[in-house]
């Protein structure tokens, strides 16, 4: 990149890095341009789907530097801030941070799965958190969650049950087998990125929680948790990063 001033080199750096990595990552071939490359990881991707346009752009821009390049007669030349954005996005696209070094909650709350279900609708209350995961023999087994609870105790009093005789002698374990079928919650390892996070929350708008265990494996305890509550946090670590 001889003769190309240091914001030129920099732009071109960047966009190599984003390139290259999103051919590894979409095992794309050479013959498929930076903007198709673009367009086809936004489909699984949702950070590059976040800044499809921006990520286009600056392609074109890159084309408009290397191609239309005269010492003489610079066509096309990059801002400092424009540089900065670019190199800021594909840091994160290329290397994106942990969840388990930065939004992980590693306060978890789990929950035996013969507990009643009165005790945990009581420690939903008491500590605000509306997602234990509930472990048998081990083996995460469910989720408990808040809103699916209240639905379900809903359904008994609908249903004139004996609502002290359900909440008391109802275990956790036959309650969230009642939930249904909607795949409310899922499992990771402790290398899951942040990009990742969000995709699975773009991909299932039901997802309410994400246990982190080691490997991923349901006959792990979790080491963190990350709630659709944190989404907001998720995306203001990318946007910072």
């Amino acid at each position: 990149m001889e003769g190309f001033s240091e914001n030129a080199r920099r732009f071109i750096s960047a966009y190599n890095q984003i390139d290259q990595s999103l051919r590894n990552q979409c095992d794309l071939t050479k013959s498929i341009s930076y903007t198709e490359a673009i367009r086809k990881a936004s489909r699984f991707n949702a950070l590059v789907k976040r800044n499809e346009d921006k990520l286009i752009d600056y392609g074109r821009l890159r084309n408009a530097i290397v191609h239309s390049f005269n010492e003489d007669s610079v066509i096309a030349e990059p801002h400092t801030n424009v540089v900065e954005e670019y190199e800021r996005l594909a840091k994160a696209i290329c290397t994106p941070p942990l969840a388990i070094d930065t939004v992980l909650n590693r306060d978890i709350k789990t929950v035996a799965y013969d507990t009643p279900v009165k005790d945990v609708v009581e420690s939903i209350y008491k500590t605000g958190v509306s997602n234990w995961p509930v472990y048998k023999d081990g083996m995460l087994i469910g989720v408990a969650n808040s809103r699916k609870l209240i639905k379900e105790i809903g359904k008994k009093i609908y249903e004139k049950k004996d609502l002290d005789e359900y909440l008391e002698n109802t275990k956790i374990e036959d309650a969230i087998s009642n939930f249904g079928d909607d795949t409310y919650y899922t499992i990771a390892n402790k290398d899951v990125t942040l990009d990742k996070i969000l995709n699975m929350f773009s991909e299932n708008r039901k997802l309410a929680l994400i246990v982190i265990t080691e490997t991923g494996s349901l006959l792990e305890l979790p080491i963190g948790v990350v709630a659709i509550a944190d989404i907001m946090d998720v995306n203001k670590i990318l946007d910072n990063y």
